[in-house]
């Protein structure tokens, strides 16, 4: 039996990645009390005492903002702790599954960004998930990297909960229209990688190692991202009305890339998987939480 060691438990994507792979095999889930990724000695515990066969990496420092002021802690989880996940991987044989960033990139690119295309971060965030990256690539042995973009789901701390929070406490949010990208479900995040490491034949994961893009088809702004949110969940009363806004207007602490579209040619063409539209993504997640229109109408 396939053993599963999911770290990041309690996150978006941990919390998704356990939900698909229950009965794919034996999965462990572990969260930062039990692997700390800022304590090099508990990962290496974890990995020793688990023994995996895959080892499903969805811990992260992910506040992009508060980055800037904490990059030595960034660093140290984003960077140097996946460098030692990789080593324990490497030496124990197992296949290390790792999510990088669209952040990676600089935004400069009109067109969607491929696996190939030059990296420069913006951001501390970016340039540590950057750090993870090379680390697993110079130690090698069996890994795949999917760099992903606007990651959400119905629990923990995302874009789509703070809208349906703001969208009801407040008269008018303003919306930053200049940034565009792909928003992606942790549950379509969760379910594309089930189908790679459960094809039937499996790929050879040595010969296949390496970065691949996966995110959910389409693009859009955050304030189309906002729009469509509203445009579609039940609320208990109306929403606030949405300004569309440029970044200029909305400083934050840490630069974010314009154009984070990212390319998923190679994804597909290497595994034959694609993701749902961040449109259908966002309905189905909608529907989890019970906010969906159209649900909302059958069940009341």
């Amino acid at each position: 039996m396939t053993r599963f060691l999911i770290l990041g438990a309690k996150g978006q994507l941990g919390s998704s990645l356990q939900a698909v792979f229950k009965r794919e095999g034996h999965v462990i889930a572990l969260d930062r009390s039990s692997c700390d990724f800022s304590d090099p000695s508990s990962i290496r515990a974890a990995v020793r005492a688990t023994r995996p066969s895959i080892i499903l990496n969805a811990a992260a420092y992910t506040a992009v903002d508060r980055a800037e002021s904490e990059s030595d802690l960034a660093m140290r989880i984003n960077g140097e702790a996946v460098g030692i996940l990789a080593e324990e991987a490497k030496s124990c044989g197992a296949l290390l599954v790792h999510y990088s960033t669209d952040y990676v990139f600089d935004g400069t690119k009109s067109g969607p960004w491929l696996e190939s295309d030059p990296v420069h971060p913006l951001n501390a965030y970016g340039a540590t998930k950057l750090a993870g990256e090379r680390n697993i690539q110079q130690i090698g042995g069996r890994y795949l990297i999917f760099r992903t973009s606007w990651v959400f789901s119905p629990q923990g701390n995302n874009f789509l909960r703070t809208m349906l929070r703001l969208g009801q406490e407040r008269e008018e949010l303003k919306i930053v229209d200049d940034q565009k990208g792909a928003p992606t479900s942790a549950l379509a995040l969760a379910m594309a990688t089930r189908s790679i490491l459960t094809a039937d034949p499996l790929p050879n994961f040595s010969e296949v190692a390496g970065i691949y893009h996966m995110t959910c088809s389409g693009e859009t702004t955050w304030c189309g991202f906002a729009q469509a949110i509203f445009a579609r969940a039940k609320p208990a009363k109306p929403w606030a009305a949405v300004k569309c806004i440029p970044s200029s207007e909305f400083p934050t602490p840490a630069a974010r890339p314009a154009n984070s579209v990212l390319s998923n040619d190679n994804l597909k063409a290497t595994f034959d998987v694609e993701l749902p539209s961040w449109q259908s993504a966002l309905d189905t997640t909608l529907t989890a939480l019970g906010i969906f229109a159209a649900d909302f109408a059958r069940k009341y």
